[in-house]
């Protein structure tokens, strides 16, 4: 055998050799391959064609397809109308709240101002009765004070009106200055259980208006007049009433227990 031969018979070996190693790796590729389902689909002749399967004589048979199912709208930042409305629920539920609550205490302040008043006029009025009371006390016992001052001047042959000795024009004080009433100059005072130091005051002269001005005083402990106001007579002249009021807070009475209330009576004359 020659060597060209056997360069030959090597050639075709390796050819061999060579397509079976191919044959392996297509047949290995072959098997290790995925092959695709079929997708199922709906028949379609189109024209006459032969090969299409010739005219169609029978519709075949509808395949319904799947209907879309709509997707649902994904949910949107924005505020929807619940919530707007919710919202003004809530405004509105605390602003009735708020103006419930403002309601609520002025009526509770308004109570209480009427409390307040009730209460203010249920003092004054226990003043007022209290005041009435000692009042009608305090003539109660000035009322006793003249009865026994009258007994007493009777157990001496007096009258409970005479006003004792002289001259009812001077300047000298008639009566018993101690038994709590008596005149001067025709001017009569009437005070329980008290008597007139000095003389009593008189009016000035500058009067306009006759007639007779009764001034009731408030004297205290000391003796002084304290307050002085026009109780009754029959001169309206406002001039004539000052100069009694005048005379009247000039008048000094002795010592008391208390302040006590008095009358005096000026009676004034034009010459």
């Amino acid at each position: 055998m020659t060597k060209k031969q056997e360069r030959h018979i090597v050639a075709s070996v390796g050819t061999a050799l060579f397509m079976f190693i191919v044959f392996l790796l297509l047949w290995f590729i072959y098997l290790t391959a995925v092959v695709p389902e079929e997708q199922e689909g709906v028949e379609v002749a189109f024209g006459e064609v032969a090969e299409a399967g010739g005219y169609m004589a029978e519709q075949s048979e509808a395949i319904p397809l799947p209907v879309p199912q709509p997707t649902s709208p994904a949910p949107s930042s924005a505020p929807s109308d619940n919530n707007l409305m919710t919202q003004e629920d809530e405004e509105s539920l605390a602003l009735r709240k708020q103006q419930e609550e403002a309601e609520k205490a002025r009526r509770q302040a308004e109570a209480e101002r009427l409390q307040r008043q009730r209460e203010e006029q249920a003092r004054k009025e226990e003043e007022r009765k209290a005041r009435e009371a000692a009042e009608a006390a305090e003539r109660a016992k000035q009322a006793e004070a003249v009865a026994k001052a009258n007994a007493m001047g009777s157990l001496f042959g007096q009258s409970g009106n005479t006003t004792g000795s002289g001259d009812s024009q001077g300047a000298g004080q008639k009566g018993n200055p101690v038994v709590g009433h008596g005149s001067v100059g025709g001017n009569v005072w009437s005070l329980a259980g008290r008597g007139i130091k000095g003389t009593l005051p008189q009016p000035s002269n500058t009067f306009s208006q006759e007639g007779k001005v009764v001034v009731q005083i408030r004297v205290n402990a000391a003796g002084q007049v304290v307050s002085a106001t026009i109780k009754g007579g029959d001169v309206s002249d406002k001039q004539t009433q000052q100069l009694a009021l005048d005379a009247a807070r000039k008048a000094k009475f002795t010592e008391g227990e208390h302040d006590q209330i008095g009358t005096i009576t000026y009676i004034f004359k034009l010459n």
